[in-house]
């Protein structure tokens, strides 16, 4: 495996910058590593990550496993948590990891120089040694392995809405295959037919300008 600070110089590059939370995903991908006896950042697509939460966490996550979105090897269920679930598809082990619950209080004890608790934490989560940094656990899925990386090539259209559903997302209803927009409910609305876009609709107020800092 890279070194850490090889693995960091990814994540930074990728993020323009370095914060904690990279630093934290790029532990836990370490950490994986170790648990699942795996050759990370990998070279093909054995490992499966799923996040809990989506941002700079993930940057360091991807750098230390090489697991992506475009290559189907990392998935994000936003639980709003700085966790991820590693699986190794072909023995089906899989580990959640997340931040120790003392993590951020025992940072500065690896940071002495620290000048404040951010920098604390960016040095501190570098040095702890895994125990103090993370709690982890041995879990399952409780979607099979097999269902979510679904079969290549697989398509077919929904009846509703006409579109196309790739990776097997399909939904059954009676003699009808719908997508689950169609079957559930979709996360949008469609305008009334006619109307023009709302530029504003949905759209957050936004009291300061200019990039928005990392936090942890």
């Amino acid at each position: 495996m890279k070194s850490i600070a090889e693995l960091l110089a990814i994540s930074a590059a990728l993020h323009h910058h370095l914060c904690p939370r990279q630093v934290l995903g790029v532990q836990m991908g370490r950490l994986a590593a170790e648990v699942l006896a795996l050759e990370l950042p990998q070279s093909d697509k054995r490992l499966l990550t799923i996040v809990e939460t989506d941002g700079c966490f993930c940057d360091g996550v991807s750098a230390a496993t090489n697991c992506w979105v475009g290559r189907r090897t990392l998935r994000v269920e936003d639980y709003g948590k700085v966790a991820a679930t590693f699986v190794d598809t072909h023995s089906l082990a899989a580990i959640r990891v997340a931040p120790h619950p003392q993590a951020r209080s025992l940072a500065a004890r690896y940071a002495p120089e620290a000048r404040n608790n951010w920098e604390a934490m960016l040095l501190g989560y570098q040095r702890m040694p895994f125990d103090e940094l993370f709690t982890w656990e041995r879990v399952t899925l409780t979607t099979p392995v097999e269902a979510i990386l679904s079969k290549p090539g697989h398509r077919v259209n929904c009846d509703r809405c006409g579109e196309e559903i790739l990776n097997e997302r399909e939904v059954l209803a009676g003699e009808s295959t719908l997508c689950q927009a169609c079957a559930h409910g979709a996360y949008y609305l469609r305008a009334p037919s006619g109307a023009e876009p709302d530029a504003q609709a949905g759209r957050p107020h936004v009291a300061t300008a200019g990039r928005i800092p990392c936090e942890e």
